[in-house]
């Protein structure tokens, strides 16, 4: 997979820390390829790679906190769609959900949960590296999502606990300035525990009818992991993206650097159309709308660029056999 833009920002962070150290990412690469980085792909901060760089980071500049500084550097806007997704929920419940599903697509190690004294336990699945390296991840992990909370919840998460593996260190008060919740130490692993009571904390940025348009971008990005049909997922992406305003052929032609005729091409030869396709997302998206919103029937068409709502009525009785009205009410 392709480097996304969260680990390309994570990088250049990275090298920005680095560099008011007086360290050039020359020495970082190289001294991370002493120290036993592969170089077998192009990936830049994934995987192990991340874990190797890390952690000579650290050695380079002799700062305990490297990682905990690093994921406080990075914004929510570095997770593009999925950032927006995030913004748009309506609780922390409904966030969590989000990362669980879709944070196979944007991060490595994936995040996992279980339920516990009446409440969620939130860890990620490292086991690459040495258990200094593996803290490094971790530390960097958690101050990610301490920094994405920041910004999408109003309140403090009373009660929220930070449970890390390792010894109580002397300087537990450095820990606690970084985070906005309990820290501490000696647990069974990394991990986050979330009480039930604050699990319904609004977000101060949900929008419920843009959720629904980011969500399905995140759904196709998840399905474009085990699919071949590259060229349909992107025009998918696309038309999701510009909902509301939804791209013609030939500027998602222009946007995929490629003609019309080429683009036509190319999904015939995935054996789709970019009319069925249109269709299809539109459909997709009137669902969810009617289904998890409380829009009109009038604001639903309008949302899907249908000049009429009449049209739009038409349009959804071909699509799924009966009015909105009456998709709404089953």
């Amino acid at each position: 997979m392709n480097e996304s833009k969260l680990q390309r920002d994570v990088f250049t962070q990275l090298l920005s820390l680095l560099g008011k150290a007086g360290i050039t990412p020359e020495q970082l690469i190289n001294q991370s390829r002493i120290n036993g980085m592969p170089t077998s792909d192009n990936r830049i901060f994934s995987g192990i790679e991340a874990v190797f760089l890390l952690s000579t980071a650290a050695e380079l500049t002799n700062d305990p906190y490297l990682g905990l500084r690093l994921g406080q550097q990075v914004g929510i806007a570095s997770y593009s769609t999925f950032g927006f997704a995030l913004m748009s929920c309506a609780n922390l419940r409904e966030s969590i959900d989000l990362l669980l599903r879709y944070g196979k697509v944007f991060f490595k190690p994936h995040w996992e949960s279980e339920n516990y004294n009446g409440g969620l336990l939130l860890w990620h699945n490292l086991t690459q590296g040495t258990l200094a390296q593996q803290r490094l991840i971790a530390e960097l992990s958690f101050s990610q999502l301490s920094t994405i909370g920041s910004s999408l919840y109003r309140s403090r998460l009373e009660g929220a606990e930070l449970q890390f593996i390792y010894p109580e260190p002397t300087d537990t008060a450095n820990y606690q300035s970084f985070f906005d919740t309990k820290v501490v130490f000696g647990a069974e692993r990394n991990q986050l525990f979330l009480p039930e009571h604050i699990l319904d904390t609004p977000v101060k940025t949900a929008n419920v009818s843009d959720h629904v348009v980011f969500h399905q971008q995140c759904e196709g990005m998840l399905r474009s992991l085990t699919t071949g049909e590259k060229v349909t997922t992107e025009v998918r992406r696309l038309l999701l993206q510009s909902a509301g305003d939804f791209l013609d052929i030939s500027k998602i032609a222009e946007h995929l650097n490629m003609s019309e005729r080429t683009l036509r091409r190319k999904l015939n030869t995935e054996s789709v159309s970019f009319r069925v396709l249109f269709d299809e997302v539109r459909d997709l998206l009137a669902t969810e709308y009617l289904t998890k919103t409380n829009l009109t029937v009038a604001d639903i068409a309008h949302l899907l660029s249908y000049s009429e709502t009449v049209n739009f009525r038409r349009a959804f009785v071909r699509w799924n056999g009966m009015t909105p009205s009456k998709y709404r009410q089953q």
